[in-house]
């Protein structure tokens, strides 16, 4: 089990960029695959993107591909999501997310045993 601090977030207008941070301890951090997902008021949590072990290998969904982009740092026990062009519906409140396993289901919650406090961000058009 590990734990996950969230920061980073807030409000930015359209357009914009912010940039949130996951700090991960608790068992070795090299050794969980990471995950980024966001919940909008009134919907499901929804997949952003995740990044494998050694960060070689990344996804991302449709919604944010060419404008997100997923780091981490494994010598300090980071995770990172740096989000430029923000739109208006980008607007919710952001997860990150640790997985033992890197799976096909990376998309799913289910495949994630431990979550971050999660942090709000609203674009204002």
């Amino acid at each position: 089990q590990v734990q996950l601090v969230q920061s980073g977030g807030g409000l930015v207008q359209a357009g914009g960029s912010l940039r949130l941070s996951c700090a991960v301890s608790g068992r070795t951090f090299s050794s969980y695959v990471m995950g980024w997902f966001r919940q909008a008021p009134g919907k499901e949590r929804e997949f952003v993107s995740v990044i494998s072990w050694s960060g070689s290998t990344t996804y991302y969904a449709d919604s944010v591909k060419g404008r997100f982009t997923i780091s981490r740092d494994n010598a300090k026990n980071t995770v990172s999501l740096q989000m430029n062009s923000l739109k208006p519906e980008d607007t919710a409140v952001y997860y990150c997310a640790a997985s033992p396993s890197f799976s096909g289901n990376y998309q799913f919650t289910s495949a994630y045993t431990d979550w971050g406090q999660g942090t709000q961000v609203t674009v204002s058009s």
